[in-house]
C-alpha cells in the first residue's frame, strides 16, 4: 500500500498514474499531444491501445523515465494465445517497456483455469522481462472469480493485476479490496482502471483501499486535485521522507 505521508506533492504523486489514451479514433497528433501531457505530469507510463503507436510514443518519451505502455489483445482478450504472444513480442521489439494484456474472461468463467494459467505464463515469457499487467475486467466477474483470476495472475509471475480495460463498467472499491486481498503475500500489485465520476476523490479512495497504480485519461485532473484531497483528509498530511 502507498504510504501517502511520504508523498510530498503533485509531481511525486504522478508516478502512481498511467496516462491512458485508448479511443479507436485517436490520431497521431493526439498521441503526441498526450505524451507531452504525461511528461508534464510526471506519470509512470503513457498507455495506448495496441503495438501500433509504440514507435511514436517511444519517440515522444525519449530521454524521460516514463514507460511505453502497449495494450495486448485489447479490449476483448479473446484472440488466440499465439496471436497475443506475437503481439506481445512485436510490442517489445518496437520498444514497449510495459504491457497491459486482456484476459480471456470467457475462459475464466468456464473454469478453464489450467488454460488461463498457461496463457498467462506464455504472456510473461513473450514479454522477455518487460513489465507485465493482466486486465481481468472485474465488472463481468463474481467475487469468487475476481479472487481466482487475481491469484492466477500472481501465480503466473505477472507484475500487476489490473481491474478493467476502462471500456466497460467501472471498478468498485469492493472489487479492488478483493484483488488486494487475493495477491497479498505475492510480488503482484493491483492497478485500477475504469475510475468513474467523481474521479478525483474516487481515485484516491482506491489508493487507500490498496491499489498502487491507476490508469486513466483523467490523470492530469486527478493529479491536480491532490492538494485538495490532502486538505480535506482523503490523503494524510506529508510527514517527510
Amino acid at each position: 500500500m502507498i504510504d501517502f505521508t511520504k508523498v510530498k506533492d503533485k509531481r511525486a504523486v504522478g508516478k502512481f498514474f498511467d496516462y491512458a489514451i485508448l479511443p479507436k479514433q485517436t490520431t497521431e497528433a493526439e498521441i503526441r499531444y498526450h505524451c507531452k501531457k504525461a511528461i508534464e505530469y510526471n506519470c509512470k507510463a503513457f498507455c495506448f491501445s495496441s503495438d501500433y503507436w509504440t514507435p511514436v510514443v517511444k519517440e515522444e518519451l525519449e530521454g524521460t523515465d516514463l514507460l511505453i505502455g502497449a495494450a495486448i489483445g485489447f479490449p476483448f482478450g479473446q484472440q488466440d494465445n499465439l496471436t497475443k504472444c506475437f503481439e506481445t513480442e512485436n510490442a517489445v521489439r518496437l520498444g514497449a517497456t510495459v504491457l497491459d494484456c486482456c484476459m480471456n474472461v470467457g475462459d475464466l468463467k468456464d473454469k478453464k483455469y489450467d488454460k488461463v494459467l498457461q496463457d498467462f505464463k506464455d504472456y510473461v515469457k513473450a514479454a522477455q522481462g518487460v513489465m507485465t499487467k493482466m486486465i481481468i475486467e472485474t465488472c463481468y466477474l463474481t467475487p469468487e472469480e475476481i479472487t481466482t483470476a487475481s491469484k492466477l495472475v500472481a501465480e503466473a509471475g505477472i507484475d500487476w493485476v489490473k481491474s478493467a480495460s476502462g471500456q466497460y463498467d467501472g471498478t468498485t472499491v469492493d472489487e479492488c479490496l478483493l484483488m488486494v486481498d487475493a495477491v497479498k503475500g505475492s510480488d503482484c500489485k493491483v492497478k485500477v482502471s475504469g475510475v468513474k465520476f467523481p474521479r478525483p476523490q474516487n481515485a484516491y479512495v482506491f489508493f487507500r483501499a490498496g491499489a498502487e497504480l491507476i490508469g486513466t485519461r483523467s490523470a492530469p485532473d486527478i493529479i491536480d486535485h491532490f492538494d485538495m484531497m490532502r486538505q480535506i483528509g482523503i490523503i494524510p498530511p506529508y510527514e517527510g521522507d
